[in-house]
């Protein structure tokens, strides 16, 4: 089993800055893409920004150039770092991992329970 737990979620104002993290344990063999996405009321829940075992990258381009997303593989853990943020960048943001565990060799998706980024004008 994998438990992904997010944490740095809070009330920020606009233009202000936050750091997500979320790190993985459990039964891990290896981790392919780490992600967070994002969901605001009424809303469906959209990518925000994914990183590869290797190190690359992929933006929703709503957040480029003001989201970084970075990941440390010894720790099996991903950060989001916030900048700029918007009043439209609050929702509930939710870690999310491509886990092969030892039990089972095939990639599988794994879901944190989410942390609240609420953002005032």
């Amino acid at each position: 089993q994998v438990q992904l737990v997010e944490s740095g979620g809070g009330l920020v104002q606009a233009g202000g800055s936050l750091r997500l993290s979320c790190a993985a344990s459990g039964s891990i063999f290896s981790i392919n893409v780490m992600g967070w996405y994002r969901q605001a009321p009424g809303e469906q829940r959209e990518l925000v920004a994914s990183i590869r075992g290797s190190g690359r990258t992929n933006y929703a381009d709503s957040v480029k150039g003001r989201f970084a997303i970075s990941r440390d593989n010894a720790k099996n853990t991903v950060y989001l770092q916030m900048t700029s943020l918007k009043p439209e960048d609050t929702a509930v943001y939710y870690c999310n991992a491509e886990v092969r565990t030892y039990q089972v060799m095939i990639g599988r998706d794994y879901w944190g329970e989410g942390t609240l980024v609420t953002v005032s004008s």
